[in-house]
């Protein structure tokens, strides 16, 4: 967890998310629909290994309260998350807004998507005013202390990504689109696709494996699949197991009528032998009479 400097002021007399606004009249009104979109791509695939997903708070376009002194000051990140903190608000409610010094948990992580009104303060090119609240900048990087700032422009498509090191951010110098967070054991990178069915480029979290993680969409797409191609195997070898069964079967009337045939070759051949008995036995008889005869008319048939 990415704990923030606890107040000396007991919580219970500090405003909290039921009493600071989650929207405010001055805001120009709601982001542009890429900004819905890739906000809502990003909460869809984060989910880091190391922590339980009641353990993970995201948001985008959500007020941010960062200072106890000053309890009206506030940042929108376009999206950032939470790690180690409870989902749900006192795992009960869903927050109105994110009150520091009621969670004491910074994000972990903040994207910005750039626009041309918000593109300066986006990259820390402002100048805090004398009177006036931190930049969004300072706010990460001094206050809450945001380990990842991730910098997106959906126009150009060019991704920079700055990192906490000591008291400043330091940016990275990427060789390719993915930075890779190994706390969480994820990493954000650029993904061709087609998301909420828009074909472009948007950001999405990976895995360990260099795998994009599904969307709950996705995810039930490949489950289906899945269910079909081992409905398919089911089938095939139900089918496979019909077609052995069938073959032994054939088998088995092959073996019977080859043992038919042995049975019905063998009765012939004692048939014949039972022929050829009987045939000698004639002959032996006819001998014999022959041989009376011959005796008889006082031949001996011997000297024949």
């Amino acid at each position: 967890m990415y704990q923030t400097d606890r107040s000396r002021t007991p919580k219970n007399v500090l405003p909290t998310m039921y009493d600071l606004p989650s929207e405010h009249p001055e805001d120009s009104g709601l982001p542009d629909l890429f900004h819905l979109l890739q906000s809502r791509g990003l909460e869809y695939t984060f989910f880091p290994r190391n922590y339980p997903s009641e353990r993970v708070f995201v948001a985008s376009d959500l007020n941010l309260y960062f200072d106890v002194n000053h309890p009206q000051w506030y940042k929108r990140p376009d999206w950032f998350a939470v790690v180690g903190v409870d989902r749900l608000y006192q795992q009960q409610e869903l927050r109105k807004s994110y009150v520091i010094w009621q969670e004491e948990v910074s994000p972990f992580v903040v994207v910005e998507l750039l626009s041309p009104g918000t593109e300066n303060e986006d990259l820390g090119q402002t100048i805090r005013g004398r009177g006036q609240p931190p930049t969004k900048w300072q706010v990460y990087e001094q206050i809450l202390r945001v380990p990842y700032y991730i910098v997106y422009d959906g126009t150009t498509n060019i991704l920079r990504a700055f990192v906490l090191r000591g008291d400043r951010y330091e940016e990275l110098i990427l060789t390719e689109p993915r930075i890779w967070m190994p706390e969480i054991e994820l990493g954000l990178g650029i993904w061709q696709g087609t998301f909420e069915g828009v074909e472009r480029l948007w950001l999405r979290w990976y895995d360990a494996s260099g795998n994009w993680i599904l969307t709950p969409t996705e995810q039930e797409c490949q489950e289906k699949e899945i269910a079909q191609q081992q409905a398919e195997l089911e089938a095939q070898r139900a089918e496979q197991e019909r077609q052995e069964k069938e073959i032994a079967q054939q088998q088995a009337e092959l073996e019977r009528q080859r043992a038919e045939q042995e049975r019905q070759e063998k009765q012939i051949a004692q048939q014949q032998a039972e022929q050829e008995r009987q045939r000698a036995e004639l002959e032996r008889q006819r001998a014999e009479r022959l041989a009376e005869m011959l005796r008889l008319m006082n031949i001996d048939p011997d000297e024949l």
